[in-house]
């Protein structure tokens, strides 16, 4: 019976790739691939001659069938278009359907673009939690970050560069005025790690288009001034009067001066002194 190997390849640059890795995709008998096309440009650069097989997220279950019976006649690879397979990529599937048909599954372990954005961020690093890509509609994103926000260990998404604007105005309203890191095209040419708060970020790619595939990195809620914030509130003299015209308006000079979008900045407000949003935009408009 064969194995299945688990077999991470360059996020980027094809030198990371490690030397364990060509050995087994030289050996084994055939290698499903997230894009055969992408995996043949790696083959050809190390002169690897095995067969591909595409396995990607259309055709993971019809696949199944195929790989398990290749892996009875001998050793598989798998490998996604960049990184280790598995991790936000094909790979769940094939690794319980090969465990539960009794095969080995053995992972050659490699780059990693969740864990090099970490690692680089200068960020907490001991403890953290990868969530993949952030959902694609902004109320399951709001939603997530919400569920996310009181935890005190580093936070690492995905997000792709046309929605990397509406991912951080959401991070703002919902996480507030953290550390972060954007990074772009780890290993790649044109590669940048920016750092900064959400709101330095989010002003930096308002005037600066997005564009190649981002990696985040989010600091953690910081448990003491969280606390502080709290002992302020509840120190406060309470009041039922709402705020006044002013005091919104001075909220949103204040978000706007930190370069938020004045769609963002009247749903962070609104949220914050339980308004409707309409009527603090309708402020923000009188500001502009």
């Amino acid at each position: 019976m064969g194995t299945l190997f688990l077999v991470a390849t360059p996020i980027g640059n094809l030198e990371d790739i490690t030397m364990r890795a060509i050995r087994v995709l030289r050996e084994v008998r055939l290698i499903a691939a997230e894009d055969t096309r992408h995996t043949q440009r790696l083959l050809s650069h190390y002169q690897i001659p095995t067969a591909c097989i595409s396995y990607h997220e259309h055709n993971k279950l019809a696949r199944l069938d195929a790989i398990l019976a290749a892996l009875a006649a001998g050793d598989v690879a798998l490998v996604s278009d960049a990184g280790t397979p598995g991790v936000s990529d094909p790979g769940y599937e094939l690794v319980c359907a090969a465990i539960a048909a009794g095969f080995s599954v053995t992972p050659v372990p490699g780059p990693s673009a969740p864990v090099a954005a970490l690692t680089a961020s200068g960020l907490p690093s001991d403890r953290f939690i990868f969530v993949g890509f952030l959902p694609r509609q902004g109320g399951e994103r709001r939603a997530l970050l919400s569920e996310l926000a009181p935890l005190t260990v580093s936070l690492v998404c995905f997000e792709a560069p046309h929605r990397l604007i509406e991912a951080l105005e959401d991070i703002q309203s919902t996480l507030g005025e953290r550390q972060m890191v954007v990074a772009k095209d780890l290993t790649k040419r044109f590669e940048d790690l920016r750092r900064g708060s959400v709101g330095d970020l989010l002003a930096h790619f308002q005037a600066n288009p997005p564009r190649g595939e981002y990696t985040l990195v989010i600091a953690g809620q910081n448990v003491k001034s969280e606390h502080k914030r709290e002992r302020r509130r509840l120190s406060a003299p309470s009041s039922d009067e709402p705020p006044s015209h002013e005091a919104i308006a001075d909220r949103l000079r204040h978000l706007r001066d930190a370069g938020q979008s004045g769609s963002a900045a009247s749903r962070s407000v609104a949220r914050e002194l339980g308004l409707q949003k309409s009527v603090v935009y309708a402020i923000w408009l009188e500001l502009e």
